[in-house]
C-alpha cells in the first residue's frame, strides 16, 4: 500500500502525489511529474518528459498557452527502471525548487488536471 504525500509518514519516501522522476527503458527516457497511481502492473504520472522541462518553464514564464503541457501517462512495469523522489542533493536544487525559483509558483500548481 502506498501512502498519500499529503499525509507524510516520514521524509524521503515515495507516496501518491509525490513529485518524482521516473527512469524508463526501451526506449530510454526520464519523465518528471506527480505520481498519481502505483500498482504491480505499472505507474501513472502526470507530468512531462524531463528533456522538455526547461521549455515548459519558459512557456509558463512567458504565458504561452500553446507550448509544452503536462500529460497523464501510464508506464507499464516492464519499462520502469526506477522511480526517484524529486529532492535536492547538497547544493543542487530539486527540479521542483528550480521550477519555483524560475516560474514563481509551485510545480504542483501546474500539474493539476
Amino acid at each position: 500500500m502506498v501512502e498519500n504525500a499529503k499525509t507524510p509518514r516520514h521524509k524521503g519516501s515515495v507516496k501518491l502525489n509525490s513529485i518524482v522522476i521516473v527512469n524508463l527503458q526501451a526506449p530510454r527516457e526520464r519523465f518528471f511529474g506527480r505520481l498519481l497511481d502505483i500498482a504491480t502492473y505499472g505507474v501513472t504520472v502526470r507530468g512531462i518528459d524531463l528533456n522538455a522541462f526547461e521549455d515548459w518553464m519558459d512557456h509558463i514564464t512567458h504565458r504561452e498557452e500553446s507550448g509544452v503541457q503536462p500529460t497523464t501517462v501510464f508506464f507499464p512495469i516492464h519499462r520502469i527502471e526506477k522511480i526517484i523522489l524529486d529532492e535536492g542533493i547538497g547544493a543542487l536544487p530539486s527540479f521542483s525548487d528550480t521550477f519555483l525559483t524560475k516560474v514563481g509558483s509551485a510545480v504542483e500548481d501546474h500539474l493539476e488536471q
